[in-house]
């Protein structure tokens, strides 16, 4: 007969969950069977899902930049520090002026994610590769007002805010995506900081959950509507679907009214938004789900039709079931759509801009630059790079190449991680590097 279960002492869970720890941070579990490339293209490779007990952890610690070390630019390149020393720098956007504002952002508390042991070791994973700060909560304004590449002019353009993220000025409206909110504001060209009061347009998903707390947004190239990104709740819906209400989406709000509607949904994690100057279609940059093997599932860029559903959480890549879910959603799983280009497994391809405006050779001048913040769920690392997608008559076509890298040093430390990424008024491409606490300027080689 077997013997009852005895409670857990509190010490011995403790021990349990710090064992976990260090054996999930030592680089416990599987590891890749495809290289990195085979999760790029059209038509990635998509082997079967290989889940374990212990999910894969394997991390490159934040350390930061020694003094004078940078990236490393791709050939034709060359790469500055436009500002250092800020706090968490995530995302950057220029006004017409040519003023850079960084969101200098955190997540915010969220109390409900991932409770327990898993949830403990999580917390302790982020803080690993740097994410385990507070949010500083503010927007700073940059301006290089010499013209050599490097910002001389430093300012708190706004402050107080609620982990914000995406920033977007249309006319004299200057709005921000906070964790839970759009919010508006009055900005007048050339001001370096505003005080007055926030509006609220449109409240976001937020709670105790916020499992993706960052939220994009972009404004219709006739300024009449806004796109919000709002990731999901969950890694694929563990918490229930009733908590992925209106997320894991791009919303489209009436920039007048704040009325707002979902404009595609079944995109766990969608970050960056560009549109597509010769299609003029909407582009984004999707986070794929995790847990299912170092080869699965490639993140991805994809243009975005109104109305489209790409799957989440039911299935990825179109008709690639994910038994994961229960119950299952064969009607949802009929209609997603495949996305257009995969950008490799696990490696957080967060930011993206398109190549329009820059300086840079011709190599670079048609396409979408992608930042790729790295792994923690691959085996080997993967991403730690800004990459560039090459686009034909408004599509991908080719291989991608590097930009920057150089963001792991020889011991596996990250001394940087890409987050967002913005084509400046000079044609330089700005890249917000939240470890290394940089905004770093690349240009064509002098």
């Amino acid at each position: 007969m077997p013997q009852p279960r005895l409670p857990m002492s509190h010490s011995r869970a403790g021990t349990i969950a710090t064992l976990t720890l260090a054996m999930v941070l030592a680089g416990c579990g599987e590891s890749a069977k495809l290289p990195s490339e085979a999760g790029f293209g059209p038509t990635p490779q998509l082997p079967e899902p290989n889940q374990t007990a212990i999910p894969t952890i394997h991390i490159a610690p934040a350390k930061g930049w020694a003094d004078g070390a940078k990236p490393t630019a791709a050939e034709g390149l060359s790469v500055v520090a436009f500002a250092g020393k800020l706090d968490h720098p995530r995302w950057v956007y220029v006004l017409p002026n040519g003023d850079v504002l960084v969101a200098e952002t955190n997540a915010p508390p969220k109390p409900d994610d991932g409770k327990g042991i898993r949830g403990w070791i999580m917390k302790k994973m982020q803080a690993r590769a740097g994410a385990g700060t507070p949010s500083a909560n503010r927007i700073t304004l940059l301006r290089d007002t010499n013209g050599d590449g490097v910002a001389d002019v430093r300012s708190v353009f706004l402050k107080d805010l609620h982990s914000p993220f995406g920033m977007v000025l249309v006319g004299n409206d200057f709005y921000v995506a906070d964790t839970d909110a759009v919010l508006r504001f009055p900005y007048q060209p050339g001001q370096t900081s505003i005080t007055a009061p926030a509006q609220k347009v449109v409240e976001l998903p937020g709670g105790p959950i916020n499992h993706h707390w960052t939220k994009n947004i972009i404004a219709s190239p006739d300024g009449s509507k806004l796109y919000v990104t709002v990731g999901s709740n969950s890694n694929v819906g563990e918490n229930g679907i009733d908590q992925e209400a209106g997320r894991a989406a791009i919303w489209e709000v009436d920039r007048a009214t704040g009325q707002h509607r979902v404009f595609a949904s079944g995109l766990r994690n969608p970050n960056g938004m560009a549109w597509e100057p010769v299609t003029g279609a909407l582009w984004t940059s999707v986070n794929e789900r995790d847990e299912i093997g170092s080869d699965l599932v490639p993140d991805y860029i994809t243009s975005v039709r109104d109305g489209g559903f790409y799957g989440w959480p039911y299935s990825y890549y179109g008709q690639h079931v994910d038994e994961r879910v229960k119950p299952a959603a064969p009607d949802m799983v009929a209609k997603a759509i495949v996305p257009d280009y995969a950008v490799g497994a696990h490696t957080a391809s967060l930011g993206m801009t398109a190549a329009a405006g820059n300086s840079l050779p011709a190599r670079f001048q048609h396409g979408m630059f992608v930042s790729q913040h790295g792994s923690w769920n691959r085996k080997p690392l993967a991403g730690y790079k800004v990459i560039f997608v090459p686009f034909d008559n408004g599509r991908p076509n080719g291989a991608p190449f590097d930009v920057l890298s150089g963001f792991i040093d020889r011991n596996g430390d990250a001394q940087g991680r890409p987050v967002g990424v913005a084509i400046d008024k000079r044609g330089g491409l700005l890249v917000a590097d939240d470890v290394g606490n940089t905004v770093w300027r690349v240009s064509g080689a002098r």
